[in-house]
């Protein structure tokens, strides 16, 4: 037989053995030499890219491990280097949609916001930390964090949007991660040499992929793996009995924030936690939404569609969630909707429907567990087994790594669920 058909033999022999289909995911992990586009590297990926060198698979951008606008088999030694935790760079597709090459090991961080604080505390790299935001400092608002981020509170404030560029020049970081929609590429441009990586953990539909992405660049990809099992098996409870409802069994939801109540979500992003609990978004269709589905609306508008329910969410400014026992800065918000004279008639006011849940636990990787609180709230018949307070303090003891009890200390949601 001559070499030709021998390697065309073995070529074929790889296709039908060792190229299985790609594990079926929710996400496409965004780094390169994931060459088969699922939500993992592994050996699937270096078969994956030898196929492709063969070609016997048409390439996919991620295929590129060395990010060189070639593959061959420099980008199967890359895909296996990062299989082993050895390789010397890894190149990551951020959640701005740019491409960012980072020099490994990582060993010094610069987080832009608490939520990205957060996911660092949910992958176990506090240590790797140099300098933080200053909300999480107490630089904003006085809003002390010590509780919630005992270690990362104390590290020096590299300030708010935008950052102190010569304190962050003085730290001399590995990386900066930057909230997605505070212009990384701006960032960028006065941090030469410092690889500038956007992402948000603020975005339910982005939070597994981005910790797993995270994960990746900190070599911290068991960590990653442990918290999203955590996610999903929470996540798939919830959503198992809301698939139950039809939607007549649903309540309309209206969705506002504590400092601008009239701006709301189109979609069932920022502010989804409210649908997949088991609400009807009122505001899902309208039109003119900008960044991640915000609009304005009418109080004409709202009055007229009568909600069911009306969520708030207590931004950073206000005190809940970890830093206080005291429960009146939640409810100081939650008066200033149920008092507000123009929706005296709405139902949700009408009948005490109104939930505040804090920024704290919404919009970070906890998210999972604010879904439970809401889902409690909003259909506490189907959940009358849930236990949110159990799910949050696995998370507080997992993941975010810190001595808290939730059962008696912190405030989440106004009114508590034992109102």
């Amino acid at each position: 037989m001559k070499s030709g058909a021998i390697l065309a033999g073995l070529a074929t022999i790889l296709l039908l053995l060792l190229a299985l289909p790609a594990t079926a995911s929710d996400f496409t992990l965004g780094v390169f030499g994931n060459a088969n586009e699922d939500d993992t590297i592994n050996m699937q990926d270096v078969t994956y890219t030898e196929l492709i060198i063969l070609e016997y698979r048409d390439r996919t951008e991620l295929a590129d491990g060395k990010h060189d606008g070639k593959i061959n088999m420099q980008d199967v030694t890359q895909i296996e280097l990062i299989i082993l935790g050895k390789e010397k760079e890894i190149t990551v597709l951020d959640s701005a949609d740019r491409v960012v090459t980072v020099k490994k090991p990582v060993e010094r961080i610069i987080p832009c916001m608490p939520p990205i604080a957060e996911a660092i505390q949910v992958l176990d790299a506090v240590d790797e930390v140099v300098g933080v935001s200053y909300i999480l400092t107490g630089e904003y608002k006085k809003a002390d964090k010590s509780r919630s981020f005992p270690i990362l509170s104390k590290l020096p404030s590299v300030g708010g949007h935008p950052v102190d560029y010569e304190t962050v020049l003085s730290l001399n970081p590995d990386v900066v991660i930057e909230y997605v929609h505070k212009r990384p590429d701006e960032l960028q441009e006065h941090l030469p040499g410092i690889p500038v990586v956007g992402l948000s953990f603020i975005d339910n539909r982005l939070m597994k992929e981005e910790i797993q992405k995270l994960g990746y660049i900190l070599d911290k990809e068991a960590e990653a793996e442990e918290y999203i099992e955590w996610y999903e098996r929470h996540f798939n409870i919830i959503k198992d009995r809301i698939d139950t409802l039809s939607d007549d069994e649903k309540p309309r939801i209206y969705s506002g924030g504590d400092s601008n109540f009239y701006k709301t979500r189109t979609n069932d992003g920022l502010y989804g936690l409210g649908v997949m609990a088991g609400g009807r978004n009122i505001a899902a269709d309208l039109p003119g939404a900008s960044c991640y589905g915000s609009i304005t609306v009418d109080p004409e508008w709202v009055i007229g569609q009568n909600p069911d329910i009306i969520l708030v969410t207590a931004w950073a400014g206000v005190n809940g969630a970890y830093t206080t026992d005291d429960p009146s800065g939640m409810k100081e918000v939650w008066d200033s909707v149920m008092n507000r004279s123009e929706l005296a008639n709405v139902a949700a006011v009408k009948n005490g429907k109104v939930f505040v849940g804090h920024y704290d636990i919404e919009l970070t990787p906890s998210c999972v567990a604010a879904l439970a609180y809401l889902a409690k709230q909003i259909h506490p018949d189907l959940f009358d087994d849930l236990d949110p307070q159990a799910i949050h303090q696995e998370y507080v003891d997992q993941f975010k790594r810190i001595d808290f009890n939730v059962y008696e200390d912190g405030v989440f949601v106004y009114p508590s669920l034992e109102s």
